[in-house]
């Protein structure tokens, strides 16, 4: 990612691209405020450009006068602002010619255009936030449910900093002690308490580190989210599935086998984690050519799912396709699912043939039948890794938790070397081997070019 000089005034449109009823162009370092005049008449001719305001008014092109917008115009002065810089914001109609051409001429009178992220990278350079809420700004943006969201308005307000700056705070204690028993190895008295340091090490460092990457794999889930392939013969009902679960008419439902040629893929909310529904081709021999190509890409999918509701039609006696069938897709983590229990249900037992051993739900997709039940196996399913579940726990990503990982290694060691009685000289590398992976995690130790890694997966005016 190719940055501008942070002495640059930076300019880029922050809304969506597309036709809106407002657009808006966001500038910010030391010139946005003579940009905004220059090309700014403000309804008010005695305007004083106080911070925080809107000021009605127009954009003019500066070589011919034209009008190019009726826009609000607002200045944030240094540095209360999101950048710490003066920043402007214009807001004009959500045309995207009229935010172009806006942009042109702020460009052409002093600004350069931004780059992803870079609006929060220079919040994050002038020390308005950590690197855990800059990347908390991401998860907002592209948070697909409501707990997402949630949760990335904690990491916002400092959830995880604030759990990350006591373990620095007692490490940073804890190296000083050490240090000065370097510095004065000749004392009568033994500076360090050995006894006193292990129980530190283990109560205040190494258990919060453990409770933090226990949490990994949550934010994971919350952040990404799961694939979930639904998969069956044809005329089980998965189209009727999906449909259910979206509470919209999304796949064409017929009696003919085969109508469902290729995948159709939505996201639905379950328990606060996007889960990526995939409703497949329905596999069986002797398929045309074109089912055969939708039955081929409903194996791949399956393949890369992270769960596969194996849907079958419990009004039939279980039949040998059916069973060849489970056992290709019995390799992944799979919720057996029996529909259509509004027609008559086939003897329980004959379901153990599928070697689930009753582990399966019963629903009606039509009837909308046992669709709750069918919900929370679901979510019981893709969290059976997760070892707790705290609906308010913070959530690390997995950048946090290769340093927190790197972070609780070197913890171990400074309790080893403790334990071990070895000189100080290995505890206080070990400690700052340690704060200084938790101060990546925040970005006090940051290398350039994981902050770029960060700050480009932001979208353009961020």
């Amino acid at each position: 990612m190719t940055l501008s000089n942070v002495e640059d005034t930076i300019a880029a449109i922050s809304t969506p691209a597309g036709a809106g009823g407002i657009g808006i162009i966001r500038i910010s370092g030391v010139q946005s405020l003579a940009i905004l005049q220059f090309l700014f008449t403000p309804k008010d001719s005695s305007c004083k450009y106080r911070s925080h305001q809107l000021y009605y008014g127009h954009i003019h092109h500066p070589e011919d006068g034209r009008i190019l917008d009726e826009v609000m115009a607002v200045i944030m002065k240094a540095p209360h602002s999101y950048t710490r810089e003066d920043v402007v914001e214009i807001h004009c109609h959500g045309s995207f010619l009229v935010l172009q051409n806006i942009l042109d001429i702020v460009v052409a009178n002093g600004a350069v255009l931004a780059a992803p992220g870079e609006f929060t990278k220079r919040a994050f350079l002038n020390g308005r936030i950590d690197l855990t809420r800059a990347e908390a700004v991401i998860d907002i943006l592209s948070a697909k449910t409501r707990k997402g969201v949630d949760l990335a308005q904690e990491q916002l307000s400092g959830a995880l900093y604030r759990l990350i700056e006591p373990l620095q705070k007692t490490l940073t204690e804890m190296r000083a002690v050490v240090e000065v028993a370097i510095d004065f190895p000749d004392e009568d008295i033994d500076i360090v308490d050995s006894k006193k340091m292990i129980s530190q090490v283990e109560d205040d460092i190494i258990a919060p580190l453990t409770a933090l990457l226990t949490n990994v794999h949550q934010g994971r889930l919350y952040r990404e989210g799961v694939a979930l392939v639904i998969a069956g013969r044809p005329n089980v009902g998965k189209s009727s599935l999906l449909n259910t679960l979206l509470q919209e008419e999304r796949a064409l439902v017929t009696s003919i086998p085969g109508t469902t040629r290729d995948s159709i893929e939505e996201i639905i909310d379950i328990e606060g984690i996007p889960v990526r529904i995939i409703d497949t081709a329905g596999i069986r021999s002797g398929a045309g050519e074109v089912e055969e190509l939708g039955i081929l890409r409903a194996k791949d999918l399956i393949n890369k799912a992270d769960l596969v509701l194996f849907l079958v039609d419990g009004s039939l006696p279980v039949a040998q396709e059916e069973k060849d069938l489970y056992a290709q897709v019995s390799h992944k983590p799979v919720l057996t699912v029996i529909n259509k229990i509004d027609l008559g249900q086939r003897p329980k037992s004959e379901n153990s043939t599928f070697g689930v051993a009753g582990d399966f739900v019963e629903i009606s997709a039509k009837k909308q039948l046992g669709i709750d039940s069918l919900k929370q196996a679901i979510f019981k399913k893709i969290t059976s890794g997760t070892e707790q579940w705290e609906e308010d726990a913070c959530s690390p990503n997995l950048r946090h938790q290769v340093a927190l990982k790197l972070a609780k290694t070197a913890a171990m060691r400074v309790l080893s070397t403790l334990q071990m009685g070895l000189t100080n000289d290995l505890i206080a590398v070990d400690l700052q081997e340690c704060l200084n992976c938790l101060g990546e995690i925040v970005g006090e130790t940051t290398t350039d070019d994981v902050l770029d890694v960060v700050f480009e997966q932001f979208c353009l005016g961020k």
